[in-house]
């Protein structure tokens, strides 16, 4: 889901500072870039954030996570922003989507396990199963992604479909192909659909299958769903604070973990990763899970709307996020890195 789009105010402290037009009585949807006509090459510039919290800078730890490092990203395409998740692909290089159907690939740069840039990247768009791009379908507003055994997987809100693509074979020229998903994805909310999507691994009690999460389908908690394998089914997650889901990504030993934002008109943005237990994701099940970082205006985040999950260069488990600017120059699109440590 994309935010309002901000007016005057803009960054303040290490964070964002949102002002929706709706708190002047004018709601207005952020426009969406043309059309790609293909694959574009593009530079990348890329702005070091070495300190999470600005008014910290000698901190490097929040809740159980370690800050590594982050970047500060802008490009001159114009398709470039809208990010709302990303992943690996087998060779290591980050691949990311716009709300906008477009990818995109880079590999990143780094020192040490510090990311300091993103070299060779590339923009296109993405394709629909004709070779149409999605950009001029009702299939436009993809939100979430997750790559498993060489296979993207792209879940698409407004329409509320799960698409693949033959990444191992074609990379960004794959074309899709719709999925079958449960009766009850198509009754989600128009614009609070899929969020969040994943394939879940070995160790996990529903290994094999596309577990999928809405961003928002009640007040208290939102509907998940566990596509194919050999236990499909359904489940929820308890909803907290006001925080709605954008993202989540599989552990290697099969734990959960979901990406949460929270958008409080005019000014507050808040984050938030929760972590869930492989066991309790069983259908039927109501999951919680305890919170691995919470920041809010005073740390350096945006909308983060992704979440994937590597292995470092010590075989430690780090989390990488990436903000949605909403294609708005007061917003931000920031690259975040952070190490697991309980």
């Amino acid at each position: 889901m994309r935010l309002p789009r901000p007016t005057r105010r803009a960054l303040l402290g290490g964070g964002l500072a949102v002002a929706g037009l709706a708190a002047c009585g004018l709601r207005r949807v952020s426009a969406r870039p043309p059309v790609p006509e293909g694959p574009v090459r593009l530079d990348i510039e890329a702005h070091r954030i070495d300190a999470f919290r600005p008014g910290d800078p000698d901190r490097r730890r929040f809740g159980d996570l370690t800050f590594l490092g982050g970047l500060k990203l802008s490009a001159s395409y114009e398709g470039f922003g809208g990010f709302s998740s990303l992943d690996y692909a087998g060779d290591g290089r980050l691949v990311a989507i716009s709300d906008a159907a477009e990818w995109l690939v880079a590999r990143p740069l780094r020192e040490g396990d510090h990311v300091v840039g993103l070299a060779e990247a590339v923009m296109a768009p993405m394709l629909a199963g004709n070779g149409e791009p999605l950009a001029a379908t009702p299939a436009y507003d993809t939100e979430s992604l997750t790559i498993a055994g060489g296979t993207a997987y792209v879940g698409v809100e407004r329409v509320h479909q799960i698409l693949s693509f033959d990444w191992a074979r074609s990379g960004i020229a794959a074309r899709a192909r719709q999925l079958a998903v449960p009766a009850e994805v198509r009754h989600l909310r128009r614009n609070r659909g899929l969020e969040a999507l994943g394939v879940a691994p070995q160790g996990s009690p529903v290994a094999g299958a596309i577990v999928a999460i809405a961003e928002r389908s009640g007040e208290d908690e939102t509907a998940g769903f566990i596509i194919g394998g050999r236990r499909p089914g359904r489940f929820t997650l308890r909803r907290r604070d006001g925080f709605d889901v954008t993202d989540l990504a599989f552990l290697p030993g099969g734990d959960l973990v979901v990406l949460e934002r929270r958008y409080v008109p005019p000014f507050s943005i808040g984050m938030r990763i929760r972590h869930i237990e492989a066991r309790a994701l069983v259908p039927g099940a109501t999951l919680d899970g305890t919170r691995l970082i919470e920041a809010d205006n005073g740390c350096e985040i945006d909308n983060m709307e992704g979440l994937a999950v590597r292995r470092g260069a010590g075989g430690e488990i780090v989390l990488t996020l990436i903000s949605d600017d909403n294609f708005s120059m007061l917003q931000r699109t920031l690259l975040l890195e952070f190490a697991l440590t309980p």
